[in-house]
């Protein structure tokens, strides 16, 4: 034993073992937190409903406070413990209570999802950030589980370093990934399910692969050093498995990476290019990138409204900065500048009404006799032309999903209109393309034109 000690690694040797006591207690400890109790079940219910509605909430901390209680870190150090050992029962009954906690919280996920779209208590218009962060892995996070599960497993083998655990289990995030599986799989996104199934492999693997280093190390394995075929064969298979999971992680990496390079391009290109254009500024912009077609949606704030060319030939400029096809949509903010420090001019109003010269009128004296009475001319007062008052009108054209509302016939966009929705129309109406378009307001105050047979008058 001394000699096979000797040919271990010196810093191998260096790592203090634990006693034969030290190390039974231990085990018994893993064996009890790997089997698939009661508690065990019901931690992994709450836990999973909690870190459910902190993903479609889209809350950090109420997230934090799942991965705490989650209890899958157990089952994943008693795989890594029987990979040292050669315990083959407990290595089945860790690898079933894993599969269980894991099924048991994605269909918590999808039923609390499904009950969330039929009662919508979170309204969910495109899915959360801490959803799609999942979804995304990385060697980043392979590296981050395989240090999480060093300290786990340095943690159970130094009682006084337990305290580091909820950290430890904060750090891997188990319980999120498998939560996210089940909303990806009940909005039937399988790019979230997917990601987020990759992630929660690459975190069990990554842990049970580093937790069985650490086990070997302190002394767990039938002989104290790495040179025993049996143990070497266990973690072999373990270093292989996390050696495949780089592929994906990789691969995935590497395409978030040029989707990210590619996006700051056009950010580039379009800011540069909106800002040649005189009184313009660039709000927002959008974009799905096709195979042969760049969709491109921007939102310009301008003090002018732009024409028709300026916009075309804008859309050519992006084009051959990109080197690719772009159709082009521009949603146009009309805007006005103030300066406070500049009062504005008065310019003096005519107000109609009756002349300043005053007008003569002569009053009878009261006497016996009557005297004539000198009746005045009349003065011309002019009469006040009543103004239309605008009548309140709603959009009633369900096939499409919403209008657009021009700031003049045939003109720039201005903002959208949508089903059902209520305005205030104008008596302003012009003939364009063979339609009678109508000047109206919509409830955020924006003024532009429709046409007249997109509208159901409510009180005429």
């Amino acid at each position: 034993m001394q000699g096979n000690n000797h040919r271990s690694p010196k810093w191998i040797r260096s790592i203090p073992r634990l006693t034969i006591e030290g190390r039974r207690k231990i085990i018994d400890d893993v064996h009890d937190d790997s089997r698939a109790n009661f508690d065990y079940l019901i931690l992994v219910a709450l836990s999973s409903s909690i870190a459910t509605l902190g993903l479609l909430s889209d809350s950090p901390a109420v997230i934090i406070g799942a991965m705490v209680v989650a209890p899958l870190m157990s089952p994943i150090l008693a795989i890594g413990l029987a990979t040292t050992t050669g315990e083959k029962k407990l290595l089945k009954e860790a690898l079933l209570t894993l599969f269980i906690g894991a099924v048991l919280s994605i269909v918590i996920a999808v039923i609390l999802t499904w009950i969330n779209d039929e009662l919508p208590f979170i309204s969910l218009h495109q899915i959360p950030g801490e959803v799609m962060s999942r979804a995304r892995s990385s060697p980043v996070d392979l590296t981050i589980a395989i240090a999480g599960g060093l300290a786990a497993a340095y943690a159970i083998t130094r009682p006084k370093l337990s305290a580091a655990l909820p950290g430890v289990a904060i750090a891997t995030a188990l319980m999120p990934p498998v939560c996210s599986v089940g909303v990806g799989l009940a909005l039937q996104n399988w790019q979230v399910a997917s990601g987020a199934g990759l992630l929660f492999i690459t975190n069990a693997v990554a842990i049970a692969f580093a937790s069985g280093l650490v086990f070997l190390a302190r002394g767990f394995s039938k002989e104290h050093r790495f040179g025993d075929a049996k143990m070497t064969a266990s973690l072999w298979v373990s270093t292989v498995l996390v050696v495949i999971l780089l592929i994906p992680l990789t691969y995935f990496s590497l395409r978030v990476i040029r989707q990210a390079e590619k996006t700051q391009m056009i950010n580039t290109i379009v800011e540069r290019e909106v800002a040649l254009l005189p009184n313009v500024q660039l709000e927002e912009a959008s974009f799905i990138n096709g195979s042969e077609v760049l969709d491109l949606r921007l939102t310009l704030h301008t003090s002018r409204s732009l024409t028709w060319r300026e916009i075309v030939s804008l859309q050519e400029a992006i084009a051959t900065g990109l080197g690719q096809n772009v159709s082009l949509k521009v949603e146009q903010v009309l805007f006005r500048e103030l300066d406070p420090m500049i009062p504005p001019t008065l310019t003096p109003t005519l107000t109609p009404g009756p002349s300043a010269t005053p007008t003569l009128t002569r009053t009878p004296l009261p006497t016996s006799t009557p005297t004539p009475t000198q009746t005045p001319e009349p003065t011309f007062t002019p009469t006040p032309t009543a103004t239309p008052v605008p009548i309140q009108a709603r959009i009633t054209w369900p096939d499409t999903p919403g209008l657009t509302l021009y700031q003049e016939p045939g003109g720039p966009s201005i903002g959208r209109l949508y089903f059902s929705q209520l305005v205030m129309v104008y008596h302003d109406q012009q003939t364009y393309d063979g339609l009678v378009w109508v000047k109206i307001r919509d409830e955020q105050g924006r003024i532009g034109w429709l046409p007249q047979n997109y509208l159901e008058v409510l009180n005429p």
